[in-house]
């Protein structure tokens, strides 16, 4: 229900009525009793299950600036809008599923394509209905919210651990993660968590005309919806809200730590579309973020494989949010442009809730005299081509396909993990590949020779064999892995699943229009501008003629799955300190999962070290060497545990 309609010591009378008739007549249990919201024993473990659409996550903003500039993107292609705003509660994700109306699963986020069933514990959350107030429900029904923790509830049970003589949780969004993964469902009962309703999935003859007539479906069907929601008929009216919120937010019983805005439209939601991480009809506007001065020392300019230069600040280290920061984007030469910076500024950095700090701010007040000013290249760093800055986008490109930067980042990405996953070609031997001009293109791997690869620095016979098999088998790879190994801007790994499985080869792909893309769920508009635009360019279609040619998959011949989240490839970690939420081994699991290492000491080798409380030398260490340290609150994110 919205709102309670009985105390806490009515609800406990008539629940102990109900479990006295349920155990003098069994057969009137039902799977949507009261009662069997608790489990009668813990679960071994949790199941991973698909979801039966992905939970994307969403495209934050930090200032008005970029709430226009969202807003620009999305009038270009649907006209004006009217938005519907919503507190972004700081808790977990949850989907759940119904069938003719009784809740048969609840699952976490995972990786926005498939988590964990979790459907004791989800059971045990009151304003969870176990049957919906529907007369005829349809055959399916998906809802997505919010499982969060009160704050009075937070306060009495970090109370109780620290009276038991255990350590507190660091927030409320922490001990919602580490509740919900709780293998006895009773000790979930007991922290009474609680859960807002934001998202409807119905059957198409069931479907709705608006967020807000969603919204008020949901609650009348038995879900809490938040009672803070406001219908904004334009960008002022959402900055009113934002900045009321703002300030009204600590008077909550509940932590939110933005707002969401949502096209209130259902049908321009569907127009919109998705891009490869975020629906474009919705953002987060979150509000600031813990920020620190420190002093510019320099820029550098990183080419990446789509050829986008992109501006890196170099800072006189400083810890920022339990781990110390050196490096911080700048984003693109519009950022840049705006910061107006100088070396030797006195420049803000934040964490805006992501693990890669940004500059988002300067102290001209503090600017040095005669300080030289930072701009954008006119020249590639790398191979001295003119850049190219386009009137639509933000980002300044080099065009030269040659370029080795550009070269280099593609093969890195065609031989990465989720694309072709050609082991051994790790990033010196494709530096020294591009460098001595034995490979220009990606389909030049592919002519490799044995006494090619002994003229490579540190390249034995064995080593050089096994990359040459590596790559032989390689050629076998699902025809998805292909799509994305070509490196398509904004086709991810998953979206080129999508599109393989609707574009069974190579020529139907090719061949396809924009229409026939973009009417794909999650694919959209913008997606398929970029394939169109990929297959029309003689670079690419002369690449994907010799590919063909020289035996790569280019049609797809079993059905695809989305590759595993592998971001800590190659990356060695160390673990110091107690965790509350995790054990030890659970977090060498989530590592090894990711495709690191674990070590037991610190050294120049270490890229991590995960921090718990009461951390030993290791940390000291860890600092001391300028090693990233990501301390126990940060650890959902580090690991993109509720992440797409």
């Amino acid at each position: 229900m919205a709102q309670p309609t009985l105390s806490d010591s009515v609800y406990d009378a008539l629940y102990r009525e109900l479990v006295e008739l349920e155990q003098k007549f069994p057969d009137l249990v039902t799977p949507d009793s009261p009662t069997q919201r608790v489990g009668a024993t813990p679960a071994g473990q949790f199941s991973t299950v698909a979801h039966r659409l992905p939970l994307y996550s969403l495209e934050n903003a930090f200032d008005y600036g970029e709430m226009q500039a969202w807003q620009e993107r999305s009038r270009r292609l649907v006209g004006d809008l009217t938005y519907t705003c919503e507190l972004k509660i700081d808790g977990a994700a949850l989907a759940l599923s119904y069938e003719y109306g009784v809740l048969v699963r609840v699952a976490t986020r995972g990786d926005g394509t498939q988590g964990e069933e979790i459907t004791a514990n989800g059971r045990t959350i009151r304003s969870i209905p176990l049957r919906l107030h529907l007369d005829n429900p349809p055959p399916w029904l998906e809802v997505r919210g919010e499982a969060f923790m009160p704050l009075n509830v937070f306060e009495q049970l970090n109370h109780a651990r620290i009276t038991a003589a255990e350590p507190p949780f660091a927030n409320p969004r922490n001990a919602v993660a580490g509740t919900l993964r709780q293998l006895d469902a009773k000790v979930v009962s007991q922290r009474h968590l609680d859960f807002f309703a934001y998202t409807l999935h119905l059957p198409p003859e069931f479907a709705l005309g608006r967020q807000s007539e969603m919204l008020d479906f949901l609650s009348a069907i038995g879900f809490r919806v938040n009672p803070h929601r406001q219908v904004c008929k334009d960008l002022a009216a959402v900055q009113a809200y934002y900045d009321h919120w703002q300030t009204a937010r600590h008077d909550l019983p509940y932590l939110t730590d933005g707002t969401v805005i949502k096209v209130d439209d259902l049908e321009l939601q569907a127009r919109l579309g998705f891009t490869q991480k975020f629906p474009r009809w919705a953002i987060a506007w979150k509000y600031p973020a813990l920020e620190l001065p420190t002093r510019l020392l320099a820029v550098t300019i990183q080419v990446g494989r789509t050829g986008a230069l992109t501006p890196v600040a170099e800072l006189e280290p400083v810890q920022l949010a339990g781990t110390k920061v050196s490096r911080a984007t700048l984003h693109n030469r519009d950022r840049l442009a705006s910061l107006d910076l100088h070396l030797g500024d006195q420049v803000i950095i934040r964490k805006a809730g992501e693990i890669i700090p940004e500059v988002v701010g300067v102290i001209p007040e503090l600017r040095p005299i005669g300080a030289v000013a930072v701009t954008m290249p006119d020249h590639c760093p790398e191979c001295g081509s003119v850049v190219q800055k386009l009137d639509q986008e933000a980002v300044t490109r080099c065009l030269n396909p040659t370029c080795p930067a550009i070269v280099r980042g593609s093969i890195r990405h065609w031989v990465s993990r989720d694309a072709l996953d050609i082991q051994g070609l790790g990033e010196k031997i494709i530096y020294q590949l591009v460098e001595t001009g034995l490979v220009q293109t990606i389909a030049d791997l592919y002519r490799l020779e044995l006494g090619q690869l002994f003229q490579l620095e540190r390249l034995g016979e064995k080593s050089a064999t096994k990359i040459l098999e590596a790559i032989a088998r390689s050629k076998q790879q699902p025809w998805s892995r292909v799509i994305y190994g070509l490196g398509i801007r904004h086709v991810g790994a998953v979206n080129a699943v999508i599109l393989a499985e609707h574009f069974p080869s190579l020529d139907l792909i090719a061949a396809a229009n924009l229409e026939a893309i973009a009417a794909i769920h999650g694919i959209g508009i913008e997606i398929a501008q970029a394939v169109i635009q990929w297959f029309s360019l003689p670079q690419n279609q002369a690449l994907i003629a010799q590919l063909s040619a020289l035996g790569i998959t280019t049609r797809q011949t079993q059905p695809t799955h989305p590759p595993q989240n592998r971001l800590l490839e190659g990356k060695t970690l160390v673990i110091t300190g107690t965790f509350t939420r995790l054990s030890r081994e659970q977090l060498q699991q989530l590592i090894k999962d990711q495709g690191g290492k674990v070590s037991a000491s610190v050294s120049s080798k270490t890229d991590y070290v995960l921090v718990g409380q009461n951390p030993g030398s290791k940390l000291t260490k860890a600092e001391n060497l300028g090693i990233p340290c990501v301390h126990e609150p940060e650890l959902d994110q580090f690991f993109h545990i509720e992440e797409l």
